[in-house]
């Protein structure tokens, strides 16, 4: 006889076997994560940090999210087709955010040169919260949609196991028939493997480019094993190595290490820390220049901005890219928050006024990912008091903070105490397509992720040690 969640919850002996059965549950499954802090230090690998029970997430929301996805994919790829639409959209934000500058700097190197490649591979991840609104309604709002390095894919692969185990020694067994089967690192291998195919060598590799130390390298591997088991090459590479061994043939075809490359998987790049020189940048651009299918290609990783964002939620601009396409047009708004622009000017002087009046009902975000940029609050206020007159302002958007309902749970850390908290989730849905010129070859969700934490923090995801994994059980 099954017993109820609020009980167990309760129950500290219980809770206490539990833990030690739900630790051993995650490294027998593979739910790893490297904790080597420099190169040259020991591997320690433990368990990544996840919830000791998956979150309740209401199924019509659920079903929302992964029905989205394919549009969202389609959206992406035309707004990284539209030149006028990113150099427009950017404009403002290039003269203040060095970053993105450079980044739009090779973006319009390479649309000035013809393209070598015809080939488009997109592998992201759109996030969303649940918003619960004043009359006690609950709705899916998007967060963000992570266009480069879109991460968990692979470790999300291996927690459903996990919570179905931990719920049948919990006595909630029919709970754990609501954690449903999520293979992210199989759609997104899907993904990769169908651009590999199109590039038509098999002597090319997928190359994922990564950082130097890579706490998350299970997270890789899950997606880099499903690539070998179709016989497909994998090698892994820093900017560094591009650096030293890249180059390109007089056909534009990659080569590092001597190894013609079919495809770049960035895992990397996608902050200002990770181009360590200037020759960081310019192995960006050999890449970009380059014959190799690109995973982001430069134009979508500018289509993730937080900017571009802001700008697809203004009225009519979502027909633009949808002409035609009314039910698409409405499943897709029907996901945004509202976002503000704080280009200079009598729109964004309203925006620096709303945020500053009642800055807890917003959340400034400035153009850059990995989790922890967030500014919240009274913060709000002292970074808009003294940006509100000047042009750097233009390189933040403001979105209204969301209001979810926190949920009971316990947060298991390595070497941290287990205790009970209020905790906030994150829905993350993957998507992957492929183009060929003019031809859509693959567009599909390709799973599905949860991270929570605890209510106490604002801002933060897995990576920045604030975050854990989680599962979705379906109500």
């Amino acid at each position: 006889m099954s017993v109820k969640r609020e009980d167990v919850l309760k129950d500290e002996h219980l809770i206490k076997d539990i833990e030690e059965i739900a630790k051993d549950t995650a490294l027998l499954h593979g739910v790893l994560m490297r904790t080597k802090e420099t190169p040259n230090s020991p591997d320690v690998v433990s368990y990544a940090p996840f919830t000791l029970f998956p979150t309740p997430v209401p199924t019509a929301l659920f079903q929302q999210a992964l029905a989205v996805q394919t549009h969202f994919n389609r959206l992406v790829d035309r707004v990284s087709q539209n030149h006028s639409f990113l150099e427009e959209t950017l404009a403002s934000t290039i003269r203040v955010d060095s970053f993105t500058a450079r980044l739009f700097n090779i973006y319009k190197q390479v649309q000035q040169e013809p393209r070598p490649q015809s080939i488009v591979l997109g592998l992201n991840r759109s996030d969303y919260m649940l918003d619960r609104s004043p009359d006690g309604g609950t709705s899916l709002k998007q967060i963000e949609i992570n266009t480069i390095a879109a991460s968990f894919g692979g470790l999300a692969s291996r927690t459903p196991e996990v919570h179905r185990h931990i719920l049948k020694v919990a006595n909630l067994s029919e709970e754990s028939r609501n954690v449903l089967d999520n293979n992210p690192a199989a759609g997104l291998a899907r993904g990769l493997a169908q651009a590999w195919e199109l590039y038509g060598s098999e002597r090319a590799v997928v190359m994922f480019l990564i950082e130097d130390v890579q706490r998350n390298i299970y997270d890789h591997r899950y997606v880099e094993n499903e690539l070998w088991k179709r016989n497909i090459p994998v090698i892994r590479r820093q900017f560094e190595d591009v650096c030293r061994t890249g180059s390109l043939d007089e056909s534009r075809r990659l080569f590092v290490d001597g190894r013609e490359i079919a495809i770049v998987y960035f895992r990397n790049g996608y902050m200002p820390q990770n181009y360590t020189s200037e020759k960081s940048w310019e192995a960006r651009l050999m890449m970009e220049r380059s014959l190799a299918v690109k995973c982001p290609d430069i134009s979508t990783h500018l289509a993730g901005t937080k900017k571009v964002q802001q700008e697809l939620a203004r009225p009519g601009v979502l027909e633009h890219f949808f002409p035609d396409e009314p039910e698409t047009i409405a499943q897709i708004r029907a996901t945004f928050a509202g976002l503000y622009t704080l280009d200079m000017g009598e729109e964004g002087d309203k925006t620096v006024a709303m945020a500053m009046a009642k800055p807890d009902q917003y959340v400034l975000k400035p153009q850059r990912e990995g989790g922890g940029n967030n500014i919240y609050g009274s913060e709000i206020c002292e970074v808009l008091e003294n940006l509100k007159n000047s042009t750097e302002r233009t390189a933040y958007i403001l979105m209204d903070k969301i209001q979810p309902v926190p949920v009971q749970n316990y947060l298991l850390r390595p070497g941290a105490p287990l205790r009970l908290n209020s905790c906030l989730s994150e829905l993350g849905v993957f998507g992957a397509y492929v183009r060929k010129g003019k031809d859509t070859v693959l567009n599909e969700c390709a799973g599905h992720l949860l991270r929570t934490k605890s209510s106490e923090h604002a801002d933060g995801g897995v990576a920045a040690g604030v975050a854990v994994l989680d599962n979705p059980l379906l109500v």
